[in-house]
């Protein structure tokens, strides 16, 4: 019985299908069809998240936000100066605000 995903999956995730003893066909994607793909499963990731909303499930949002950095040509350092650029200039979310309105 043959099932299809159509979807990108881990580096080693082929090599586990095969030792448990049976095939898979991969396909080594275009730099573009391979940024297509990873929005897709961040948005995979998130909806498993929102549904779980365990550790693993951010572990593996991450990883797929890790893969999205270095497939569009920047560093995890990038990122991380980014983050704490913009959480100097604007705060973080530790103090669980709501903004409920603003009047002019």
């Amino acid at each position: 019985m043959r099932q299809i995903y159509n979807k990108l999956v881990r580096d080693r995730i082929p090599e586990i299908i095969e030792e448990s003893g049976r095939c898979c066909v991969v396909e080594v994607l275009s730099d573009a069809d391979y940024i297509h793909m990873l929005n897709e499963k961040l948005n995979e990731e998130l909806a498993e998240y929102q549904k779980d909303q365990s550790l693993e499930e951010l572990a593996d949002l991450l990883e797929v936000i890790r893969a999205v950095v270095i497939a569009r040509g920047y560093s995890i350092d990038e990122l991380e100066k980014i983050r704490i650029e913009k959480a100097q200039q604007r705060g973080g979310f530790e103090r669980k605000l709501l903004l409920k309105y603003v009047e002019e």
